[in-house]
């Protein structure tokens, strides 16, 4: 199906080529002189300052819409990161972690329960 469009579009483009060639080509009568025809409303516009003076219009407010686009979406990625700021210091204070130095330095020589890997249970057992 994919083959097909783009053959469609090829022919299409072709098509629109012969077509604006058939038209560039000097008009000729039958005894040899040119015949000069009027000239479209298409033709005139195309052949006027028109498109230049759009395209003109066109570059300087793309030019606009970007620079501003640009700044909005600056504006929005400092916004981003300041509120994952926030959320970071938040969850730091949240997360406490647990300090094992004051249980490992403060009576070392302390017998330790259930050494030799014994479950509570199983000493009443044996």
């Amino acid at each position: 199906m994919l083959q097909f469009i783009l053959t469609d579009i090829l022919m299409f483009a072709l098509g629109v080529m012969l077509y604006l060639a058939a038209r560039s080509l000097p008009r000729i009568s039958e005894d040899g002189t040119s015949v000069e025809t009027k000239k479209t409303v298409l033709e005139r516009i195309v052949m006027s300052d028109v498109p230049h003076r759009v395209d003109a219009i066109m570059n300087t407010q793309s030019g606009k819409f970007l620079r501003r686009l640009k700044v909005l979406l600056l504006r929005f990625d400092n916004y981003l990161t300041e509120r994952l700021k926030k959320i970071h210091t938040k969850g730091a204070e949240r997360e406490k972690k647990i300090d094992l130095t004051e249980i490992t330095t403060e009576n070392p020589e302390a017998p330790v329960e259930n050494a030799g890997n014994v479950l509570p249970g199983e000493a009443d057992r044996q």
